[in-house]
C-alpha cells in the first residue's frame, strides 16, 4: 500500500461515529491529482498498443483491423484505445491498425479523434474552404479518406467489431458498416472478418503496470467496507441498508473517485424471512451482506463481504457463521485452483462444481472477468442462473494476464440459528499472471467484519 493511501484510510476513519451517516474530514487524493491520474494511464496506453496489440493481431492473424464509431455511440473498446482526456468519439473516429510485420510493426491511424497523445497518427479529410484554405471535413469523404488508407496498404485481412454472441466485439453499429462497405467496394469488403477474440483478448489482458494501482484499489474498497460494517456508521436498531448504501457512495464521490454500479446492502436474519424486505433497519444478530464496485483511472473492482452484527454480551459472531464464511472460503480456493490458461469459462465451472459437490458444499459459482469494464471481456465462469454453463461467452477460453473477480456463494445451515440455512455471499478480485498462476490481488475476507 502506498503513503498516501494509508494516511487517508487514517484520515477516513479517524472521526468520532455518529448514528446514520459518518461524517469525516475532507479527504485527500487516493491516486494523486487527475493530471497525475492522466499521464498514468497514458502509460498503460502506450504500452497497450505497443506490446499487447501486435502480439494479438499476430496470434489472431489479422493484418488490418479497422474500428468505427460515432459520438456517444462508442465501440466498447474505445476507452482502452484512447488517452484519459478523451470522453467520446469525435463526430466520427475511424481507428486503423496496419501490421507491417515484425520489422516495422503496427502503424496506427486516426480519421478524426487526434493522436491521443501521440499513440497515433492523426489523417483528417479535409476540403477546399470558400476562402481557398483547406478545412477539417466530416461528411462523406471521411468515408473516402478511410477506403483510400485501406486500398494503399492493400492488406490481405481486414477485421471488424461485429459479433452476434459478444457484446465486446460487436461495437461496428448497422449504419456505420452499410457506410464502410459502400466505401470499401467489393474487392475490399471480401476481405473482411469478424474480429471477435481479438477485442476480447484486447480489452481482456492486463499490462503488468497497472498492478500495484489495482492493488491499492482493493485496499480502499477493503477499508470502505470495514467502515461501512462498523458502529462508526451502523447503530443497531436506527441505521437501515439504504443509510449503509448512499454512505459508502457518498464517500466514494467524495474521494473523487467513482461506482460502476449501484452498491447493495443486504440483511439476512435469525427466523425472519428477508427476501422482500426493502431498506430494513439493521438490528443485533443481524448477517450482513455487500456488494461494492470502485472505479479509479478506468479500472474497476468488484466486492462483496460479509458482516454480522454482535448481540447482547457477544464478543464475536457465532461458531455456525463463522464456519459457514469458512466454507465459502473453500469453495474460492477451489475455483481459484481451477482458473487456468487455456481452459474455456465453462470447463472450470464444471470442474468446480464437482469439486463443490465432492466437498459436500452447497453453492453456486459465477466468477467473471473484471478490467476496463465491471463486467469484463473474456470467459465467463457460470451465471447465477446458468450453473450448467454459459453457451459462446463461457466457451472463451482464459489468458494469462487477466483479472477476475471470484464470486460465489456457499449456503449452510446455521446451528445457532436453529440449523437455518445462510449464504454467504463472496466476492474477490484475483489476477492470473504471465506465468498462468493464481493468486488474490490483495487479499480475500476470512473473518467476519463485526459492528460491535
Amino acid at each position: 500500500m502506498t503513503k498516501t493511501l494509508t494516511v487517508l484510510i487514517a484520515l477516513l476513519f479517524a472521526a468520532q461515529p455518529v448514528t446514520l451517516r459518518a461524517q469525516y474530514p475532507a479527504p485527500t487524493r487516493p491516486f494523486g491529482t487527475l493530471r497525475e491520474q492522466a499521464a498514468l494511464q497514458q502509460q498503460w496506453l502506450q504500452e497497450r498498443l505497443d506490446v499487447v496489440l501486435p502480439a494479438l493481431m499476430r496470434e489472431h492473424g489479422v493484418e488490418m483491423w479497422l474500428i468505427a464509431m460515432r459520438e456517444y455511440n462508442e465501440d466498447p473498446l474505445f476507452r482502452g484505445l484512447v488517452a484519459a482526456t478523451s470522453f467520446a468519439a469525435r463526430r466520427r473516429t475511424v481507428y486503423i491498425f496496419h501490421d507491417r510485420g515484425l520489422d516495422r510493426g503496427v502503424e496506427r491511424i486516426a480519421l478524426g479523434g487526434g493522436s491521443q497523445g501521440g499513440v497515433y497518427q492523426a489523417v483528417r479529410a479535409t476540403e477546399l474552404a470558400p476562402d481557398g484554405r483547406q478545412r477539417e471535413f466530416w461528411g462523406p469523404d471521411q468515408w473516402d479518406a478511410v477506403a483510400r488508407a485501406v486500398r494503399e496498404r492493400d492488406p490481405r485481412t481486414i477485421a471488424v467489431n461485429m459479433s452476434q454472441t459478444h457484446n465486446f466485439a460487436d461495437g461496428l453499429s448497422a449504419g456505420e458498416w452499410e457506410l464502410l462497405r459502400e466505401a470499401l467496394g467489393p474487392d475490399l469488403v471480401s476481405r473482411v472478418r469478424r474480429a471477435e477474440t481479438l477485442a476480447l483478448d484486447y480489452l481482456a489482458v492486463r499490462v503488468t503496470s497497472m498492478d500495484s494501482t489495482y492493488r491499492d484499489m482493493q485496499a480502499l474498497v477493503h477499508e470502505l467496507i470495514a467502515g461501512a460494517f462498523s458502529s462508526a456508521v451502523i447503530a443497531p436498531g436506527v441505521t437501515t441498508t439504504d443509510d449503509v448504501v448512499w454512505w459508502f457512495r457518498q464517500r466514494v464521490n467524495d474521494l473523487g473517485l467513482g461506482t460502476w454500479f449501484h452498491p447493495t446492502i443486504d440483511v439476512q436474519r435469525h427466523g425472519v424471512e428477508m427476501g422482500d424486505s426493502v431498506a430494513p433497519v439493521i438490528l443485533r444478530g443481524d448477517v450482513l451482506h455487500c456488494d461494492v464496485g470502485l472505479t479509479a483511472l478506468r479500472l474497476n473492482t468488484d466486492t462483496q463481504h460479509m458482516g454480522y452484527v454482535l448481540a447482547e454480551g457477544e464478543t464475536d459472531a457465532p461458531e455456525g457463521l463463522r464456519l459457514a464464511l469458512a466454507t465459502a472460503n473453500r469453495l474460492q480456493d477451489i475455483v481459484m485452483a481451477e482458473l487456468r490458461p487455456g481452459l474455456t469459462g465453462n470447463e472450470i465451472l464444471h470442474a468446480s462444481l464437482a469439486a463443490m459437490r465432492e466437498a459436500g458444499i452447497d453453492g453456486t459459482v459465477y466468477t467473471h472477468p473484471i478490467g476496463d469494464h465491471g463486467h469484463g471481456a473474456g470467459p465467463l465462469i457460470g451465471l447465477w442462473d446458468r450453473q450448467d454453463g454459459v453457451p459462446g461467452r463461457g466457451d472463451v477460453r482464459v489468458r494469462p494476464s487477466t483479472w477476475y473477480s471470484i464470486e460465489l456463494q456457499a449456503t449452510s445451515p446455521v446451528p445457532e440459528w436453529g440449523g437455518q440455512q445462510v449464504r454467504m455471499m463472496l466476492e474477490e478480485d484475483a489476477a492470473l499472471g504471465a506465468d498462468g498462476t493464481s493468486r488474490w490481488v490483495l487479499r480475500r475476507q476470512n473473518r467476519l467484519h463485526l459492528v460491535r
